[in-house]
C-alpha cells in the first residue's frame, strides 16, 4: 500500500483538517499519516480557538514519519505561524519529499482567519516553490495576487501568474463561483479546465481539505497530476451528492461515511 502524509491543523468536529484528510486518503486507497500543526476548537458554525503546536514538536512529528514510513505524497493544509512554515520547509527539503500538494488555507469556511499574514509571506517565499501543486480557491487566489477574479479568463490569468511566480502547478478552484464548480490547472505552461456540476448541498465544511488530500492520495499511487485531479474531483462530487447532514449548523460533510469504498472504483 502506498503512503501519504497530511501536515495540517486538527478539527475536533471531524469535518475538516487532519480528520477529514485521513478519512479521504484512506478511502482513496493509501495508508494515511499525520503531523499536526495546531489544535483548533471548531465546528461547522465557526472557529473559537487555535493552539499552535511548538515548532520543535512539529519537527519531531515529521522526523518520526519520514524516518520510519516515508510518504509517497504530502498534503499541507493549515499553517498558522511563520515558524511552523520554516520547520515544514526544512524537513521536506531534508527528506527530499515528493508529490507535495499545498492547500493554502487562510480563512475557514465560517470566515475565521487561520493563518497570520507573516505565515502567508513565508509560504509564498519558501513553501510554494517546493510544491508540485497549490490549490487555492478563488478568495485565496485573490488574496495571494491582490486582485479580483470574477471571470474564467481572470481565473486563467491568475493561475498562470501564480504558477510563474512560484514555479509550481496551480489548481484554481472555482467552487466559489455561483454558476459552476469548474477548476483550472496551470502546469508546465499549459491550462487545463476540469468541469464540474454544482451540487446544491450546504454542507461544504472541509471540502477543500478533502479535495487536496484525495489529490495527494492519487499522486502517491503514481497517477499523473491531471488524472489525480480528475479522480479527486469525482470522489468529492460523490460525497457532496450523498447529502449527509450531521450538524445543527450547516453540518459537517463527513466524507468517510458519505461514500462506501466500492463507490470509488
Amino acid at each position: 500500500m502506498k503512503t501519504a502524509l497530511s501536515i495540517a491543523g486538527s478539527d475536533c468536529s471531524g469535518g475538516a483538517g487532519i480528520q477529514a484528510d485521513l478519512k479521504a486518503m484512506t478511502l482513496c486507497g493509501v495508508y494515511a499519516m499525520s503531523a499536526i500543526t495546531a489544535l483548533t476548537a471548531q465546528n461547522t458554525l465557526g472557529v473559537t480557538g487555535i493552539l499552535d503546536v511548538p515548532p520543535e514538536f512539529l519537527a519531531q512529528q515529521l522526523d518520526a514519519v519520514f524516518q520510519d514510513i516515508p510518504p509517497q505524497a504530502v498534503k499541507i493544509g493549515m499553517i498558522s505561524s511563520p515558524a511552523l512554515v520554516e520547520v515544514i520547509v526544512d524537513r521536506l527539503t531534508h527528506y527530499h519529499a515528493q508529490n507535495i500538494v499545498v492547500d493554502p488555507v487562510m480563512v475557514a469556511t465560517s470566515g475565521a482567519a487561520l493563518s497570520k499574514d507573516s505565515a502567508i509571506g513565508v509560504m509564498k517565499e519558501k513553501l510554494f516553490p517546493l510544491a508540485t501543486v497549490i490549490t487555492p480557491n478563488i478568495p485565496e487566489a485573490q488574496q495571494l495576487l491582490g486582485r479580483s477574479i470574477t471571470t474564467p479568463r481572470e481565473m486563467e490569468q491568475a493561475a498562470q501568474a501564480l504558477g510563474e511566480a512560484y514555479g509550481c502547478g496551480v489548481l484554481c478552484k472555482g467552487g466559489h463561483s455561483v454558476e459552476d464548480a469548474n477548476d483550472l490547472l496551470y502546469a508546465k505552461g499549459t491550462l487545463t479546465w476540469f468541469h464540474g456540476q454544482r451540487i446544491d448541498n450546504p454542507n461544504t465544511h472541509g471540502t477543500g481539505c478533502t479535495l487536496s488530500s484525495a489529490m495527494a492520495a492519487y499522486l502517491a499511487q503514481g497517477y499523473p497530476l491531471e488524472e489525480a485531479i480528475r479522480r479527486a474531483k469525482a470522489y468529492l462530487s460523490g460525497a457532496l451528492a450523498d447529502m449527509l447532514d450531521l450538524g445543527h449548523g450547516s453540518g459537517p460533510l463527513n466524507h468517510a461515511y458519505a461514500l462506501k469504498k466500492q463507490d470509488l472504483f
